[in-house]
C-alpha cells in the first residue's frame, strides 16, 4: 500500500540531499505513518487505517466518525478495512 495518510492526505515529498560540496542528489521525505486499528462506535465495528501522526491528532480532536466523514468528503479515504469479531 502507498505511503499516504487516509485522514489528512499527506504524502511523501521529494527533495535533495545537499553534500558539503553542494552536490545535489534526489531523496524522499517520508511521512510518519502508522497502521492503526480503531473502534468505530457508530458502526459497531473495528476499522484499520493508515494514519500519520497529524491524522492521529485530528482523530483525537474531532472524533473518529467526524474525521472519517471529513476525509471521505475531501477524497482521501478510498477504502476502509472493517474487522468483525
Amino acid at each position: 500500500m502507498s505511503k499516504i495518510c487516509q485522514i489528512t492526505g499527506k504524502k511523501s515529498m521529494v527533495g535533495n540531499n545537499v553534500s558539503h560540496s553542494k552536490r545535489r542528489t534526489k531523496r524522499r521525505f517520508n511521512i510518519n505513518l502508522f497502521t492503526k486499528k480503531f473502534y468505530w462506535a457508530e458502526q459497531n465495528t473495528w476499522v484499520v487505517l493508515n494514519v500519520s501522526a497529524a491524522g492521529l491528532r485530528t482523530i483525537n480532536k474531532l472524533g473518529l466518525d467526524a474525521a472519517l466523514k471529513q476525509a471521505a468528503e475531501k477524497g482521501y479515504l478510498t477504502e476502509v478495512k472493517q474487522l468483525e469479531y
